[in-house]
């Protein structure tokens, strides 16, 4: 971005206290982050951001919001009085929105939307300049904070969003009125929040509420709480997944070790993606759904998707330290996406005597029904399939119980909060060359510390 402070703060209807011809050219609510030219906003959380006025300016801050009444008021800085900064960001997001005038593109779903979000921006950068969410940077401060970033030549915006309550998804929703929005999927994410699948639906189902009358709604066929609730929008509406009665559906899929395929109903063309699983190919139809709606070819839409780059930590190989091959999938977890990565992963050929190894940690966010969520697991591991399980963390050793009777000891093991150092330990003189292994588990079980200590 790039503003003068007077037209920041006529956007913001305040006063600058100090030269309002300062151009502005960055936004950044860490003090750590910020530029020369960078705008300053004092966030109030588990901790006040204004405490750290000093770290911005150090570091090049050009000019703060500040909360009206806040004590200690800068002095050697251009100053901008609101009432509650993180509401004057999302209205400053707003003004430049309607400046820079992109298209729109908001994602969400239980699982996927990173990587989808990964694939659509691939796709569009084909044709367009794009602007895509950093990371999965997808709530209330995240969009916003995107939104600043962009370009002034940004023709299409693609937006993760996220919400773990309700009202978060339509708040995101009115502030960004997209053009077209995609659902992913329906699973038990958050569910400790919500209680039920329909209710998490309902919330997911808010990314439409502000979508533009001539937008498009495009979204996971497969699920059935999608489609009765999608029978209320008058918007147009396109459906992927595997079932023929989809919009586009696989008809051929192939997952190896590094890379997938698949076909769809209407076409002849042949798509790749550099991950594999079948909720890969899921992901990777609502990317080709959006690229039609934009004009993209079936073979642009091939080669975009055919060497994307996926955010880290999603189904990411690495090579472990004695030689083996290590998929990590750490960002967060759920049932869906727990079983949805093993199925995936047991597909793997691996050589003759060389073992299938997974190590999954805690499902964290599940409320009352977490030992359920986690017992249930069972079915979906199998000592044929995968040979070893290492199990992490309180929860998982409800799923230690339920595997005990299909897993010797031998094969089967369990490691409570406090035994990380000890699995990664046991780990390392278990694997072998060869070795395929794979880690799972919620953010805050923080796997990637084995993951480090393994590569």
């Amino acid at each position: 971005m790039k503003m003068q402070l007077a037209e920041i703060a006529k956007a913001l209807n305040t006063t600058c206290v100090g030269d309002d011809q300062t151009v502005i050219t960055s936004v950044a609510f860490d003090s750590r982050k910020i530029t020369d030219g960078g705008l300053f906003v004092p966030l109030v959380g588990d901790r006040d951001g204004h405490d750290f006025i000093n770290s911005a300016i150090n570091n090049g801050a050009s000019a703060t919001l500040w909360q009206t009444g806040h004590p200690n008021k800068p002095e050697n800085i251009a100053v901008l009085e609101v009432d509650d900064p993180l509401q004057a960001m999302q209205d400053l997001a707003r003004y430049y929105l309607r400046k820079v005038n992109p298209t729109v593109v908001g994602i969400t779903g239980s699982n996927g939307k990173t990587t989808t979000k990964d694939m659509i921006a691939a796709v569009l950068s084909k044709r367009f300049n794009v602007h895509k969410t950093q990371a999965n940077f997808n709530n209330e401060i995240g969009v916003p904070m995107t939104v600043l970033e962009m370009k002034p030549n940004t023709e299409i915006l693609v937006l993760e969003m996220g919400m773990d309550r309700p009202g978060q998804l339509h708040h995101l929703s009115e502030l960004t009125h997209p053009d077209v929005t995609v659902i992913t999927m329906i699973g038990e994410a958050h569910i400790e929040f919500f209680g039920t699948r329909d209710k998490i639906a309902d919330a997911k189902m808010e990314i439409t509420d502000f979508l533009r009358e001539d937008g498009e709604f495009i979204y996971n066929g497969d699920e059935p709480l999608l489609r009765e609730r999608a029978e209320k929008l008058s918007q147009a509406k396109a459906t992927f997944g595997f079932e023929k009665d989809d919009t586009v559906y696989a008809t051929g899929f192939k997952s190896y070790k590094h890379h997938a395929t698949f076909t769809v109903n209407d076409s002849e063309q042949q798509f790749s993606i550099p991950m594999i699983g079948k909720h890969n190919v899921s992901n990777a139809m609502a990317a080709l759904s959006v690229g039609r709606h934009f004009g993209e070819s079936d073979e642009e839409i091939a080669a975009s998707l055919s060497n994307f780059t996926p955010t880290a930590n999603r189904m990411e190989w690495e090579k472990g330290d004695v030689g083996e091959d290590i998929m990590s999938d750490i960002y967060n977890s759920n049932p869906t996406a727990v079983r949805a990565v093993i199925t995936s992963f047991g597909q793997i050929e691996v050589p003759e005597g060389n073992r299938r190894i997974a190590v999954l940690g805690d499902m964290l966010e599940l409320g009352e029904k977490s030992a359920e969520l986690h017992r249930n697991l069972e079915d979906c591991l199998d000592p044929q399939v995968i040979n070893e399980v290492y199990l992490y963390g309180t929860e998982m050793k409800n799923l230690y119980d339920a595997l005990e009777d299909k897993y010797d000891a031998e094969h089967l093991h369990y490691y409570d909060r406090d035994q990380m150092q000890r699995m990664i330990e046991d780990l390392k003189n278990d694997i072998k060359p060869h070795d395929i292994v794979v880690l799972k588990g919620s953010h805050g079980m923080h796997l990637e510390k084995v993951v480090e200590r393994l590569r």
